[in-house]
């Protein structure tokens, strides 16, 4: 998959405005639909949450990196945080009934339900998030 976009932002919660407008030229420019638009939104939005929150600690010298890579249908995002990862492999579950109230520990849950694919890498610094029904493919005429 080629980059066809990226972005890089200062870890302050005002950088998710531009992540919002990243989604928002990439869903136009692309033609994805409503639902997928939604899903893509809240994923991208909790992943550079995660990262500007948990990873970099809202420390402003420390950057959050975006890739968007495109083939065919599918819409590929690497979000990557300099901080020093976390056990993504044993998050507790959000749904589970001592879980269900608690204010936080939604993020990665909502990732993995709302993307096609979703991965961590270098420790949980990188995550990989695809959708993979995103862009329409155009009808050919033979």
């Amino acid at each position: 998959m080629s980059v066809q976009r990226q972005l890089h932002i200062a870890s302050r919660m005002e950088g998710i405005t531009e992540v919002e407008a990243l989604i928002n030229d990439l869903c136009e420019e692309f033609g994805v639909e409503e639902t997928h638009y939604g899903e893509i939104l809240i994923a991208m939005t909790e992943a550079v949450n995660n990262a500007i929150v948990h990873g970099n600690k809202l420390n402003a010298n420390k950057m959050v990196d975006i890739q968007v890579a495109v083939e065919g249908p599918i819409l590929e995002f690497r979000i990557a945080d300099e901080g020093p990862g976390f056990d993504y492999e044993n998050i507790p579950d959000p749904t589970s009934p001592e879980n269900i109230e608690k204010p936080n520990g939604r993020g990665v849950f909502l990732m993995r339900q709302l993307a096609d694919y979703c991965e961590f890498q270098e420790l949980g610094r990188i995550a990989i998030l695809r959708f993979e029904q995103a862009i329409p493919q155009m009808e050919r005429a033979d």
